[in-house]
């Protein structure tokens, strides 16, 4: 049989994760956004415009400002059979919807022996460097790592965050999906027929020999151009996404692992008890005996974010700070 073309276009993060919804509300009549600045305005960021256009004010539904009221009543239509795509404007707000999130969402489906569910998304923002000061810039996915019950998406790329969203509504499970808010103008290929990403699947996303990075979302590309620099000094780095941290892969963190021998883990969350510090502890135990050296881990240094530009930068890892950790994990000299 001839093999068939498949169509692919280049599209933007943003774009990605726009189509996305689009098809699955398409798709399933029970699936709608709800959230501040969804409708007229498509989000701060632009993403979701157009979308209430073609669903109208009933499946895309702006609200007032108050993060728990409306995390609530997702929560609340999906035990009753609805599918809500729950947007919350930046991540940093999460404090705000712990309860709904961490006691009842996450729980729901424990405390009345599996006879309830809850399925639904959580979209939010993660990622420094947008000057938008200490309570708008934090990447604090580890939060929601920690309770048992929730699902922790985090896509890197164009076509992993469309193919991991349509995934995500269609789990029976609370979803938690950060996108990088720096990452919306992103472009990679997106191919224009039907497609999902399971749940739990990493994906190494540069093949290497000498070195291991384990990265997430937007710090996937800082460790791809890293690698590009350690090659210039003959040092073969392999890259790879875990793309979920729950479910967590953790055969092909510790496959990678033994294969290279030398490790980091490169997270933008806080680094102190961090998912970087999960990450590493899953491939120390895993490849202890075949490990040349400690894993070594990377994240933003624990301060609040700062507003001054420069010191803002200085506070997230680079590909330059990356490429010099790297360097020194391998014994190499510049």
């Amino acid at each position: 049989m001839p093999e068939v073309a498949v169509a692919v276009r280049e599209l933007t993060l943003g774009e990605a994760v726009k189509e996305a919804l689009a098809e699955e509300m398409r798709r399933d009549p029970r699936v709608f956004i709800i959230g501040e600045d969804v409708a007229e305005a498509g989000t701060t960021f632009k993403v979701l415009t157009g979308l209430v256009q073609e669903f109208g004010p009933e499946r895309v539904l702006d609200t007032p400002i108050s993060e728990p009221g409306f995390t609530g009543i997702g929560v609340g239509a999906a035990m009753t059979g609805l599918r809500p795509v729950v947007d919350i404007m930046f991540g940093d707000f999460a404090g705000l919807i712990m309860d709904q999130m961490a006691n009842q969402a996450a729980k729901v489906h424990y405390m009345s022996g599996g006879r309830w569910k809850v399925p639904m998304v959580l979209r939010t923002t993660l990622g420094a460097t947008r000057r938008s000061a200490a309570q708008h810039s934090q990447s604090l996915h580890a939060w929601f790592c920690h309770i048992p019950g929730l699902k922790v998406v985090l896509p890197s790329t164009p076509y992993d965050a469309k193919g991991l969203l349509k995934s995500a509504i269609r789990d029976d499970n609370p979803v938690v999906f950060y996108e990088d808010k720096m990452m919306y103008k992103l472009k990679g290929p997106v191919p224009e027929e039907e497609y999902t990403i399971p749940l739990g699947i990493a994906e190494v996303k540069r093949m290497g020999e000498d070195l291991t990075i384990v990265a997430t979302s937007s710090m996937v590309q800082v460790a791809l151009g890293a690698a590009k620099l350690l090659e210039e000094y003959d040092v073969s780095a392999e890259v790879v996404d875990p793309r979920t941290l729950w479910p967590l892969d953790e055969e092909t963190l510790i496959e990678s692992a033994r294969k290279t021998s030398r490790v980091m883990v490169i997270d933008e969350g806080y680094e102190r008890y961090g998912a970087g510090a999960e990450l590493t502890t899953v491939i120390q135990a895993g490849a202890f005996y075949d490990l040349e050296a400690p894993v070594k881990r990377i994240g933003a240094m624990h301060v609040p974010i700062p507003f001054s530009p420069p010191l803002e930068d200085a506070t997230v890892p680079t590909e330059a700070s990356v490429f010099q950790a790297a360097m020194a994990l391998c014994g190499r000299k510049l």
